[in-house]
Order: C-alpha cells, then structure tokens, then sequence
C-alpha cells in the first residue's frame, strides 16, 4: 500500500510544509491543504508514515467542518482530492487552544508529580488517571513552529498583540461551545472525546476555525464501553496515544534517534486513523477494527 510522505500538486510549489500538513496557493484568497502520511509524536516526525493517514484527515476534517458551521465559521470550501482540502486563505492567530476534560496526557504527567495547578486551573487531590475533571479547563498554549509550545495566559495573549480582549472572549467562548459539540456527536457513537486542540484565524474582522477539527492527531478518542477510571486507555483509543506510548515504552520521549517503527506497530497506527473518521461517521464499531494495546503489541515482538 502507497504511503505519501511528500506532496506533489502539479505546477504548484508548497507555501509551507508542516509534521502532517502542506499548503499550496490557490489564489489570493484560497489555499490548498495536503493531509500526507507523516506522523509526529514529541515534535518529532517518525521516518516511517501510516498507510492511508491523510484520507481519513481529510475525510474526518471534512465530516466535522461541515456540522460545525452554525456553531462558527470555518476556512473549508470543499474538498479538492481525497487528501486535499480547498481553504479560505485566514490569517492564523498564533494560540493553541487546549481543552482537557479528563485528567490525562501531560495534565495527568504533571498531576502525578504532585502538582495541582495545571495551566492555571487549581485541581483538588485525589483524582485518578484517566478520571472526568470538575470542570472542563482551557490551556491554551503559543503556537510555534519550531521546539515546544509554551502555556499563554489571556493577559500574555493580549500583552503580545496575539488577539484582543474582545477576541479572546469570542474565542474562548466559541472553544467551549465546539467541544461541547464534538463530545455530544462522539458520545453518539460511542467515544468519548477527553480533550482537544483547535486553531483560529481571521479574515477581515471575522474570526474563524482553520488548521484541523478534532481527529486522530488533534484530539484524544477513547471507547465509553471499555472506558475504566484509572486505567490506561490506549488500548482502545483512535489517537496518537498509542504511538507516544510505544515509544515511551522504547525509551523515547523527543530528544535522541527515533526508534524503529515496525509493521504491526504501523498498522495498528493506521487501524486507528482510518478508524476514527469511521466510527465518528458511522460507519464501524470500534470492536471491528482489531485493536491491540502496546503491551499486546510487545509482546508478538517478542520484547518490551
């Protein structure tokens, strides 16, 4: 099966090459966005890519862009291929906007730790891995394009001339009602979403969503019916915390050589992207896709 790490648009030359994603111009006001197979994971993109990871972005992207709409406006046009989307052209507003709605991740790294402050938000003792927060907490964070984003308070936000205050409050709030949304859709079909990250931009005066809706690589999916408080969830998620687990278990966490992704790891990466835009859309169960956690996936390696 063909994997597309690089993209090709004939008699076009990329604007911009992200971890995933390359842009092309259109026009003076529309671009083009390329859902390849890279995958990242600790702001490190792997070697290997994940057979038909950029169609499911893309049809995952396209499939939530469409619904979300009257909630806020977003930069989709339509779709131009199977891994392409054609976008208005916004101007990006350089935050991260994070929602955690679960402890987990690196909220539940820090938690672990013993700190109970997590991107400002004071949590009280006693919560479990993987256990539903109090309330939902917005961290938003820097959006660089080289090394780790940094956490952003709205005063920071608006101190560095990143939006206004009147923006920020439009945002926020716009935040909170596209989660609510996404995670009343997931329930649906049975995952649950514990948290996100979304972009904005602007065109003009007008405020927007770009970059991605929540996906294999922008969000976290968890099974409800395998859902178990205190308990790793990778096992049944269609997220990259399958990916960052395995390479944690081989001892990498950004920094050194990439270890080796094999076969079965890739696959089962795969099963997961594919698998998210089909069970969100409908279309499968997540019993159907065959998954294995890490620990299983160990051991048919024959190591740990």
């Amino acid at each position: 099966m063909s994997v597309i790490l690089e993209s090709k648009l004939e008699g076009r030359v990329p604007l911009h090459k992200g971890k995933v994603r390359d842009i092309y111009e259109e026009d003076t006001n529309e671009l083009l966005i390329v859902a390849t197979d890279r995958i990242s994971a600790f702001d490190r993109v792997m070697p290997r890519g994940i057979p038909n990871k950029g169609v499911a972005l893309t049809e995952l992207s396209e499939f939530w862009f469409r619904k979300t709409r009257h909630i806020l406006s977003n930069h989709f046009i339509s779709k131009f291929n199977d891994r392409t989307i054609r976008a208005r052209r916004a101007k990006r507003i350089d935050i991260e906007w994070i929602s955690r709605a679960y402890l987990y991740g690196s909220a539940w790294r820090a938690y672990s730790k013993g700190a109970r402050k997590i991107s400002g938000v004071d949590l009280p003792s006693g919560l479990q891995l993987a256990e539903e927060l109090p309330n939902i907490i917005l961290t938003p964070t820097t959006k660089s394009e080289i090394g780790h984003d940094e956490e952003l308070s709205k005063s920071e936000a608006i101190s560095r001339k990143l939006v206004t205050e009147d923006d920020w409050s439009e945002l926020e709030e716009a935040t909170f009602r596209l989660f609510e949304y996404y995670k009343r859709e997931a329930s649906l079909k049975g995952i649950i979403i514990p948290d996100f990250k979304l972009e904005f931009g602007r065109i003009g005066d007008e405020l927007l969503q770009i970059d991605e809706p929540p996906t294999h690589d922008s969000a976290r999916f968890w099974s409800k019916e395998k859902y178990r408080i205190g308990e790793r969830q990778e096992k049944y998620c269609l997220d990259k915390e399958f990916l960052r687990d395995f390479l944690l278990r081989k001892g990498f966490s950004g920094d050194g050589q990439i270890p080796e992704l094999p076969d079965l790891v890739i696959d089962q990466i795969s099963k997961r992207c594919t698998g998210a835009y089909e069970v969100l859309s409908g279309m499968k169960e997540i019993a159907a896709l065959n998954l294995l956690s890490v620990d299983e996936v160990l051991g048919q390696l024959g190591g740990n």
